[in-house]
């Protein structure tokens, strides 16, 4: 689940097959009692339905929550202080960043630098259709250095400069879980 429709749709459907649970939140469900075999693949159907995968693989576990952490920090928790994404994956998950970093890399054929870029990318475009922030307020809230490396990282990214993106509205706009 990576943004809050996620959570809502999920939620909608643990009510509706009245799977009781203790929290639920970006990426993860706390059930209040395991589900029996039947319930399980019942809900296996319906999550697939929804485009959603029960994750019970320890492995696709830690990337999700990989994923989930760097998702709600790009999108969700801006205007905390720098990120310090090694630090705080480290601490979050409570293992070595090295083999965190090792094993996103195995799994998802790219680094978690270069997800989380593309996740600031996706942000970036965001803001730029919404426009109510300057180019400048937008490299602030996402901890870039300067403008200058804001726009060089997007166009790197995109092919497009920020300005001409902005002025093209957003075609170019990828849904979160697509990055």
């Amino acid at each position: 689940m990576v943004c809050n429709r996620c959570i809502a749709a999920i939620k909608l459907k643990l009510e509706e097959t009245k799977i009781q649970y203790v929290s639920l939140q970006l990426g993860e469900v706390e059930l209040l009692k395991d589900l029996t075999k039947k319930q399980l693949d019942n809900f296996k159907v319906v999550l697939t339905g929804l485009g959603f995968e029960l994750l019970d693989d320890q492995k696709k576990k830690i990337i999700e929550k990989i994923k989930t952490i760097i998702i709600k920090q790009v999108h969700y928790d801006q205007g905390d202080e720098k990120l310090n994404l090694s630090h705080l994956l480290s601490t979050k998950l409570n293992k070595d960043y090295s083999s965190l970093s090792n094993l996103f890399s195995e799994v998802e054929g790219t680094t978690i630098e270069k997800y989380l870029i593309n996740q600031k990318i996706e942000k970036v475009k965001e803001l730029l259709v919404y426009d109510e922030l300057s180019l400048s307020e937008i490299s602030y809230q996402l901890g870039y250095s300067s403008v200058a490396h804001l726009s060089t990282q997007f166009k790197k990214i995109t092919g497009l400069t920020p300005t001409y993106f902005k002025k093209k509205r957003g075609i170019h706009r990828k849904s979160i879980d697509q990055v």
